[in-house]
């Protein structure tokens, strides 16, 4: 499986379209899809992926990127 990992930052940049998790719905793991704005992450990695602001205001963490 050659997938794009969401977990690390050198992955992601703005303008990628990209499925998050937002915080009230990591219970149910829904996932929102749309383009990131602002990469909040500094970490180079995090486990549970990286955290992004959308052009939409929304933010959560990367699950899939595309």
């Amino acid at each position: 499986m050659n997938e794009v990992s969401g977990t690390e930052r050198g992955n992601i940049h703005p303008g990628l379209a990209v499925s998050i998790v937002l915080k009230q719905d990591q219970r149910t793991g829904k996932l929102t899809k749309g383009i990131v704005k602002d990469i909040l992450t500094s970490a180079p990695k995090h486990t549970h992926g990286i955290k992004v602001r959308l052009v939409t205001g929304e933010v959560g963490r990367v699950k899939i990127i595309g």
